[in-house]
């Protein structure tokens, strides 16, 4: 199950512990906007949406992955912990995690029926030392505006994925008039 393999020792997401899997072949090749010889766009094999549905759930990797942009993070966790109206919508998390947990061209091994929050609550007790480990490097200022006003935060990535590395540099130029 994918919720057992999530909470292994290696205490990162399943998808991380399975060996490489190369896109298939066609996948590499794909260009939707590309025509075919007869001048039909190319079509989506199943193939090729189960593996978009997979490589997406490998970005929850980079949640624990400290060098990984904070932008970055808050994005996936937008996606992760979306509002479950939209669960059923394609390409939503659930929905990832459904098409490639019961889907025989996955490419990780068949998991059945999984149930989605569980994979989100093991999500979310690894967090916290996921965000921790990734707010070692930055100083207080930005890890107590990440604690107590995330979406603050999160706005100001949105708008500019450089705004902390900007206010570190003016930082650094002019000095902390509150410091």
């Amino acid at each position: 199950m994918l919720t057992s393999t999530l909470a292994g020792p290696s205490h990162l997401p399943a998808l991380e512990r399975h060996p490489p899997f190369p896109a298939p072949a066609q996948a590499l090749a794909f260009d939707p906007l590309a025509d075919d010889d007869d001048g039909e766009p190319n079509a989506w094999t199943d193939e090729d949406i189960v593996y978009l549905h997979w490589r997406m759930l490998k970005e929850v990797e980079d949640l624990a992955d400290p060098e990984q942009p904070l932008a970055d993070k808050f994005d996936t966790l937008r996606w992760i912990f979306s509002d479950p109206d939209k669960d059923a919508e394609p390409f939503s998390f659930a929905n990832c995690v459904r098409v490639v947990a019961c889907n025989r061209l996955s490419p990780i091994p068949y998991c059945g029926q999984v149930d989605v929050e569980e994979v989100r609550d093991c999500i979310r007790v690894k967090l916290r030392r996921w965000l921790a480990a990734s707010l070692e490097r930055y100083p207080d200022w930005v890890r107590q505006a990440v604690v107590t006003r995330p979406e603050w935060v999160h706005e100001r990535l949105a708008r500019n994925p450089q705004w902390i590395n900007e206010q570190l540099k003016r930082i650094k130029d002019q000095g902390d008039l509150f410091g």
